[in-house]
């Protein structure tokens, strides 16, 4: 699949899952793969530029199993944008389907 295409559906699985609970890096990574086959390298930098954009907001927390753990938190700017985006997302995959169903 084209590897920009796949970074923005990763993007977009990074601000769908935190905007249900709040999530620490590796748990993302470990969430995502089971659907789709990723690495930490392309989790980490989408979430350093969406907590620089200020859609996350980070917090520590420690953890039983080592040191303590950075969680990222949705932001309210971070909600107005994932709604938008996961309705462009429904719109654009129903458009998608009615195409390659022979729509027209």
């Amino acid at each position: 699949m084209n590897t920009q295409f796949n970074k923005g559906v990763i993007e977009m699985c990074v601000l769908a899952l935190v905007s249900q609970r709040d999530f620490y890096g590796y748990e993302l990574v470990e969430t995502i793969s089971k659907k789709i086959e990723i690495s930490e390298g392309t989790i980490y930098p989408i979430l350093r530029r969406l907590t620089s954009e200020k859609y996350f907001e980070t917090y520590l927390k420690e953890s039983t199993e080592g040191p303590p753990r950075k969680y990222y938190r949705m932001t309210s700017l971070g909600k107005q944008e994932t709604q938008k985006l996961l309705s462009s997302w429904s719109k654009f995959t129903e458009d998608v389907q009615f195409i390659i169903k022979g729509g027209s």
